[in-house]
């Protein structure tokens, strides 16, 4: 009998596993905009966390995060989130501090195996005041990431390089600069990124609300499904 309901079990199992393995995996790169305490690699300074300080956020449980809701209702899979507070694209920071350590481009290998891969940044490089700098597509020095364009150029091209075959969607927050903002078009443009640029997300300190990650999720979604 015990061996019998062993191999119900087991049969039950195999279209599930069979079903989960299916699934696409969505890799997230990012900065405050897509933290969560506990759901990001350790030592990696987090903006939303648990027990919530609503004095900063009403964000208080992971599943109200933009990506986490993308990911669930496009019927994905996480595969990895290394997203880092206060990351700036470039090595340009804040108070004209080296950020190389927390770059985009320092984390970008850290993303796994997967299918899809998701970039949310530009933030930090606009609040820090990084400068534009030229547009550059090769013979890339470590002088040229402390400007935007030269940085973001450099992640766009690793990114399809070391990701060959992955779908990478650079997602750009509203209320930046316009020279952020062309420029991100351009370069992803020039690497056959696709790119969104979000409108009206509710923000508290310049940090989407529970009703701002419902937006971000929902256009994001809306761009994906086209």
């Amino acid at each position: 009998m015990k061996k019998n309901l062993l191999s119900l079990l087991f049969a039950l199992l195999i279209p599930l596993l069979a079903c989960a393995q299916n699934r696409p995996r969505v890799s997230v790169l990012g900065d405050s905009y897509s933290t969560f305490q506990g759901y990001i690699p350790e030592g990696n300074e987090a903006w939303y966390y648990t027990p919530v300080d609503t004095s900063r956020t009403d964000v208080d449980n992971v599943t109200q995060t933009w990506w986490w809701q993308v990911i669930n209702q496009a019927g994905c899979l996480i595969e990895k989130n290394d997203s880092y507070s206060g990351a700036t694209v470039s090595y340009h920071g804040y108070d004209n501090q080296d950020y190389s350590a927390r770059s985009f481009i320092t984390r970008l290998p850290r993303l796994g195996s997967p299918d899809i891969i998701l970039i949310f940044g530009g933030t930090n490089d606009d609040w820090a005041g990084a400068e534009l700098g030229e547009y550059q597509y090769d013979h890339f020095t470590q002088a040229d990431f402390y400007t935007y364009r030269p940085a973001l150029a450099y992640l766009c091209q690793q990114a399809k390089e070391r990701y060959p075959n992955v779908k990478i969607l650079f997602i750009i927050n509203s209320e930046l600069r316009k020279g952020i903002v062309e420029s991100t078009k351009v370069i992803c443009s020039h690497y056959s990124i696709p790119y969104i640029e979000l409108k009206d997300i509710d923000k508290k300190l310049n940090h989407p609300t529970v009703k701002g990650m419902k937006a971000i999720a929902q256009q994001v979604l809306e761009f994906i499904n086209k």
